[in-house]
């Protein structure tokens, strides 16, 4: 079996109006940002679906393919699709002088970050190489990442940045769908208080909040003091990402400021380290591909730490690799973020996440466990 061919298309999924910011906030603008559905095809007809990060150019894509084309995908490295390993045989412990084989292949190219797979497109790929591997295999693409630790994973619902009384109006949406809490979008300049407040009066104190500024609460006498009128209410669950991330001396400040647990949403595995070693965080939001997801939790669950799946507001081809890999981790019990299904008008997909009492079922069918919804495909495909 080799890799033949590929299809590419280009979608723009616009988000339902109210669902994400309020109308005083303006649109979205990243749901205009164009992303691509991939299809690559075998020569025995089996193929396998992926999906691009926004803004991912074409011409990644087209390149990534030249480095899969006429490879057989069962004999491609999982850890890293794009890696020949008839060509990397010699790999030298450390310390140690290297040692280069005689067809050319590198020596120390586990010590590379790259080498787990990075770059633009990177993520569609191994989507796409798990597909195919798992619909051969017929199993599902978990199985392939180490087999799933729970068949059920925690989620959360999702708001960007809203008014007090939107904040309420759909957390109470999320609330009735069975949810658990809710993750919003803000900065220090939003009525943050008023936002939990009314978000509490219509839901409970069970139902908590995971605040994300993305570093726009700025400094720790700014997060310090919300987090101060946020323990109050008693409906805030975690802090992610209050200040600037380079910065751990302020994450450190501000756990030892606050009872309410601290979160970094992280994907370089060095960046993890680094927060573990300085005590500077409770919890991890991880990202990156799959399979570098399954290598960062390890991370965290050898320091003690729970983590969650971040996304993007994504797809429905992108969210169920997410939930794959989000169900391996024995340490991945925090609510992920599984959300382009209620904030997009569409996931393309016939059958998306299916949600159950705030936890998203784990697909079992072989590989992704999804096909493409053709009609919705061709509503918002802009090209390709």
């Amino acid at each position: 079996m080799k890799i033949a061919s590929i299809d590419i298309m280009t979608v723009v999924v616009p988000t339902i109006p109210g669902r994400v910011h309020s109308a005083s906030f303006g649109p979205a603008g990243w749901d205009q940002v164009p992303k691509h559905i991939i299809k690559l095809n075998t020569d025995e007809g089996i193929y396998g679906l992926g999906e691009t990060s926004r803004g991912t150019p074409e011409e990644a894509i087209r390149q990534g393919f030249n480095q899969l084309k006429g490879r057989d995908p069962l004999k491609l490295s999982l850890q890293n699709v794009f890696r020949d390993a008839a060509t990397h045989r010699n790999t030298v412990m450390p310390f140690r002088d290297p040692v280069v084989s005689e067809d050319g292949g590198g020596t120390r190219d586990w010590e590379n970050l790259t080498g787990w797979g990075t770059g633009a497109g990177y993520e569609a790929f191994e989507m796409a190489v798990f597909d195919i591997v798992g619909k051969i295999r017929n199993c599902p693409v978990h199985a392939l990442l180490g087999g799933a630790y729970r068949d059920r994973v925690p989620a959360d619902y999702w708001i960007g940045h809203q008014t007090p009384e939107d904040s309420a109006m759909n957390a109470r949406l999320g609330y009735e769908r069975g949810f658990h809490g809710v993750k919003m979008k803000c900065t220090s300049d939003e009525p943050m208080v008023a936002r939990v407040q009314a978000i509490l009066e219509v839901t409970d104190a069970s139902f908590k909040c995971t605040i994300d500024p993305n570093q726009r609460f700025y400094r720790p006498a700014e997060a310090i003091a919300l987090a101060k009128q946020f323990e109050a209410v008693g409906n805030v669950g975690v802090l992610e990402d209050p200040m600037a991330k380079w910065n751990l001396d302020w994450y450190c400040q501000l756990r030892a400021a606050t009872t309410i647990p601290v979160a970094l949403h992280l994907a370089n595995p060095h960046d993890i380290i680094n927060a573990i070693k300085v005590e500077a965080v409770d919890i991890f939001n991880l990202g990156g591909s799959m399979w570098q997801f399954i290598y960062n939790a390890a991370i965290a669950d050898a320091a003690g730490i729970p983590c969650w799946h971040g996304s993007g507001n994504d797809l429905g081809v992108m969210e169920m690799a997410y939930l794959h890999a989000a169900s391996v981790p024995r340490n991945c019990v925090m609510s992920s973020d599984f959300v382009g299904s209620w904030t997009r008008e569409d996931d393309l997909i016939v059958d998306g996440i299916q949600f159950e009492k705030g936890e998203a079922i784990v697909p079992t069918k072989p590989g992704l466990g999804c096909e493409l919804d053709e009609d919705a495909l061709e509503k918002y495909r802009i090209s390709g």
